[in-house]
């Protein structure tokens, strides 16, 4: 999927104030899909501790370097706000508006600009102004409370479960909704306030109305989709692998335990009171084969079992390789952008951006006055292909 072709938010311009996770995923995404995203890197970089060359979130961006706190930073971020349609910063509550860049400031330079604000709790309540983190955010919010076994501690999803899924894509709606609104005849910038705690919470919606219904019980581990069931989850191979079972409806699940080998031996599904015995059934005959030769039996079957991939093996996996879900690009194997379009696709065309490598040509081609830094190294160009061979930090 790398190439030269358009994504569908071509001529959309975004200004992204650096920083470290949700933010920079959230303005990836939109530079995925054609947006000329410029990144506002500041003087000592986002204290992520990655060599530049390998931070993927960075790719299909520029960037310009601007020390906020210098008496013209302020100024520069304006002037590239003046020309923009869309914001993206991280800071906690109260720290744009002291820096001079916040949304007061930028709409008076930019009235239909969409100023995304990307937080954990939010730009107001108790906990607005206190540190945290993705496991935090998932924890009150009741999502993690459902991930693990039941006499486990809850297991942790890394942070793609609040950062990225209830943080930087609730973000990636917020801005976009809002960019059709200001782009109305009528229509204005205004603040997209996006919260993980508010985005991971309305992930659990459904489970929510299952909740309701009866039909999950508030616990861990005891239900349909968390592990509760012996037909939905994970499995140990002979070889220390995994197979994962998702057959949840009957017809897919008389496939399983017919190529299981168990057809006729094990006790029936609906009989919750024996769901041990089914489940150790299960459990003891994928043990007697490799995750390899487990895949080999269900491959082509609608038995919905799949082997447990590692991150370097996904790519390649023979469905994701001949869709191309991950791209090698300038060296770095990724994965590629999503979703798919099928008139403006979006590509991986720049490698990740090194801070401040982009000042002259965004100053040229946004009309600025160039603001490059002479006291930063990193206006130079990237090295050939965008990527340092030094290794990551």
């Amino acid at each position: 999927m790398t190439g030269t072709t358009d994504g569908p938010l071509t001529g959309v311009r975004v200004v992204e104030l650096a920083g470290i996770g949700p933010g920079p995923f959230a303005a990836m995404t939109l530079a995925d899909l054609g947006a000329d995203v410029v990144r506002v890197d500041r003087p000592g970089g986002a204290g992520l501790g990655i060599d530049p060359a390998y931070d993927l979130t960075n790719r299909n961006k520029r960037s310009v370097l601007i020390d906020l706190k210098a008496e013209d930073g302020p100024a520069r971020v304006l002037d590239l706000v003046e020309r923009a349609d869309i914001l993206i910063e991280g800071y906690r509550p109260g720290v744009a508006e002291r820096l001079g860049i916040g949304p007061e400031e930028c709409h008076r330079r930019n009235p239909r600009l969409v100023y995304g604000r990307m937080t954990g709790w939010g730009q107001e309540g108790p906990l607005a102004d206190r540190a945290g983190h993705d496991i935090g955010y998932i924890a009150v919010s009741g999502a993690l409370s459902m991930i693990g076994k039941a006499e486990e501690p809850p297991a942790l999803p890394a942070n793609l479960l609040g950062d990225y899924a209830g943080g930087a894509l609730y973000l990636v709606i917020g801005v976009l909704a809002a960019l059709q609104h200001a782009r109305t005849p009528d229509g204005a910038g205004q603040v997209v306030d996006a919260a993980i705690v508010d985005g991971t919470a309305h992930l659990t919606t459904m489970i929510h109305a299952m909740m309701g219904a009866g039909g999950w019980q508030d616990r861990r581990g005891a239900n349909l989709l968390d592990g509760g069931s012996p037909f939905y989850g994970s499995y140990e191979t002979s070889d220390g692998g995994y197979m994962a079972v998702g057959a949840l409806e009957k017809r897919f699940y008389n496939e399983f335990v017919e190529l299981l080998g168990l057809a006729g031996e094990i006790p029936d599904r609906r009989d919750f009171a024996r769901w041990d015995e089914l489940r150790d059934a299960v459990a003891a005959r994928f043990r007697t084969r490799t995750r390899r030769e487990w895949t080999a039996v269900f491959a082509g079957s609608d038995a919905c079992v799949a082997p447990v991939l590692s991150l370097r093996e996904a790519p390649g996996h023979p469905h994701l390789a001949a869709r191309g879900t991950f791209t090698d690009h300038a060296g770095l194997v990724q994965p590629s952008p999503a979703p798919r379009f099928s008139a403006t696709p979006g590509s991986v065309r720049r490698p990740p951006a090194h801070p401040g490598a982009h000042s002259a040509e965004v100053a040229r081609d946004w009309g600025l006055p160039d603001a490059s830094d002479p006291s930063d190294p990193s206006g130079a160009p990237e090295s050939p292909g965008g990527v340092e061979r030094s290794g990551p930090a």
